[in-house]
């Protein structure tokens, strides 16, 4: 077993237990160490050989017992047990707006209902309306909840199809009158690789025709709800949106509030409460009775409980808050100090511009410095270069760089394919060649977990490799990625000095969040790279740099934050390979 399966389980349990009617602590219990362990960035197995499960957040003696009962059997009793009882099939019905566990165990108890095709016909028929507390406005919503269910699914949405989605919202809420300030919220803001919904805020003395405005767009599929201050709209996508609307003097507290996490926000009003005040969206209150502490900055929310401003990328309860009150905050990476793309494509393979097209294009959006690292020859669907065409390219680059002038370098490198039994797809004395190395994997990404790591550290210690691309291969929303042993992939990277990318396309996000942490931590070396195939990818820059920033990088760790000159120096020099 794996994290993913162990988090699947005790996602399900909590789910089943939620049902039953157990006590909500015992249901947050699981659901807590589902999220931890999502968020470990180590395997569990490893973690387990250690002894060291008690130490992840949310994992006393009884679970960690359960989950070396799992890696040690394949299976948990207790989710067996609970399965007799509660159907797995049940969980199903959860998926629906606005039927929570009370509701589901009502309707499976009375109606036998276990599935959405179930439900769906029992609400047709007019079933639901006859149980307690339900009536036909209730049914018919079911329904409607049931068919949007049907036609878009609940997966979470890849952040980059939401930010699109939310800033194109922003920039019409944007036009109406009255419309002081907005902002996106939730997980969208925290910059998480996926989201449930969109949050959106709003500053506006008079929120009626933002409502008005908002609740009659024409992407719209229907209106959930309408209220004074806040509305839920589903788009034409399928996705969620809700906006909130509050006067200016309060933008602070609806700012911080809704951009969370949950346990980020709990551990604010914690704080709040040692201090005699409590916390809300609107306002601090305190408990003696005097006057409300209104925020119009999130700065002085956090300034008000005495810490500094924790940027919105770290909010997710993993540090931050003692971190604050020790003066220890991470001077997070930001877009502005990337000075250069360490991969970068052209027509020589499958991008869709010339060398000088996306060296002109990075130079216009500030950067001083690519490096352009085509498909190599094995990667066939990728028009790979052979090592003839290789080394043709390398008159193209070198032309290119004198074109761009001395304050701008093209350096030429390549996107070498880890082939599947573990070579690389260029011999040594080809890649020696080269400015800059990048390998990676594309192909043959369900080999067992030994083997595919085994492919990934006969190129980390490879002498010639520079740079990892997207270690685990994933994309979003289908390709989870190659199931890698990242404590001994981190470990050799930062025993070899081998850079590890952060790739910014949003269908990658690869290292992930939890992994940047970690190899923050063993000193390796990062790269936050577009992997841009046209001159309009290096806009992806932003997604990279938030997953960085979740995974509390500083500018320094980022290699591709220096000048061009140390970094060559680096590599090539006393600190390279």
């Amino acid at each position: 077993m794996n994290n993913r399966d162990i988090v699947e389980i005790f996602d399900q349990v909590a789910d089943m237990l939620a049902i039953r009617g157990d006590q909500i602590h015992r249901v947050l219990a699981y659901r807590r160490a589902a999220e931890s362990i999502a968020a470990l960035g180590r395997d569990i197995n490893q973690v387990a050989a250690e002894g060291s499960l008690t130490e992840v957040p949310g994992i006393g003696k009884t679970l960690a017992a359960k989950i070396e009962e799992m890696l040690s059997t394949g299976r948990l009793e207790f989710h067996e047990r609970l399965s007799q009882e509660i159907p797995v099939a049940l969980l199903e019905l959860l998926r629906v707006e606005g039927l929570g566990p009370k509701r589901v165990k009502q309707i499976y108890e009375t109606l036998g209902v276990t599935t959405l095709e179930e439900l769906s016909a029992a609400a047709r028929e007019g079933e639901l309306s006859k149980l307690p507390r339900m009536g036909k406005k209730t049914e018919d919503r079911l329904l409607r909840a049931i068919e949007a269910l049907q036609r878009h699914g609940d997966e979470r949405t890849p952040i980059g199809e939401a930010w699109p989605v939310a800033q194109a919202l922003l920039a019409a809420l944007r036009e109406i009158p009255g419309v002081r300030k907005t902002a996106v919220a939730g997980s969208l803001r925290r910059m998480k690789e996926t989201i449930g919904d969109v949050d959106l805020l709003v500053a506006a003395d008079d929120p009626e025709p933002v409502m008005e405005h908002f609740c009659t767009l024409d992407n719209i599929e229907s209106v959930a709800a309408r209220g004074p201050t806040k509305s839920r709209v589903v788009l034409l996508s399928g996705l969620g949106v809700d906006l909130r609307v509050l006067p200016s003097d309060r933008w602070g507290t609806l700012l911080s509030y809704f951009s969370g996490s949950k346990d980020h926000n709990v551990r604010l009003r914690e704080l709040a409460l040692k201090q005699g005040l409590s916390l809300n969206e609107h306002a601090f209150t305190p408990e003696s009775g005097e006057p409300e502490i209104l925020c119009a900055t999130e700065e002085e929310v956090y300034g008000t409980l005495g810490l500094p401003f924790i940027p919105p990328t770290l909010r997710e309860n993993r540090g931050e808050i003692e971190a604050a009150i020790a003066g220890e905050l991470p001077d997070l990476v930001q877009v502005e100090s990337i000075l250069g793309d360490l991969h970068v494509h052209s027509t020589w393979s499958d991008g869709r511009m010339t060398i000088l097209e996306m060296a002109q294009a990075a130079q216009a959006r500030g950067l001083t410095h690519i490096v352009i690292s085509d498909h190599s020859r094995s990667l066939g669907i990728g028009n790979g270069l052979s090592i003839e065409r290789l080394q043709a390219q390398a008159i193209d680059v070198r032309e290119a760089d004198r074109i761009m002038g001395p304050d701008f370098r093209v350096l030429h490198g390549t996107e070498m394919e880890i082939k599947a039994d573990g070579t690389l797809d260029y011999p040594d004395d080809v890649l020696s060649e080269l400015d800059f190395v990048i390998a990676g994997l594309h192909t043959s990404l369900s080999q067992p977990r030994e083997r595919v790591t085994d492919r990934m550290l006969n190129a980390i210690w490879n002498p010639h490799v520079d740079m990892i691309a997207h270690p685990t291969g994933r994309l979003f929303p289908d390709r989870p990625g190659a199931d890698l042993d990242m404590d001994m992939i981190l470990e050799s990277s930062a025993a070899t000095g081998t850079i590890l990318e952060v790739n910014a396309n949003p269908s990658r996000l690869d290292l992930r969040d939890v992994h940047v942490r970690r190899a923050i931590k063993l000193g390796v070396k990062i790269a936050i790279n577009t992997d841009a195939h046209h001159s309009d990818h290096f806009d992806f820059l932003h997604y990279g740099v938030a997953t960085a920033q979740r995974g509390w990088a500083e500018t320094e760790q980022i290699v591709n934050t220096w000048p061009v000159g140390r970094l060559l120096d680096t590599l090539r020099g006393s600190g390279g390979k």
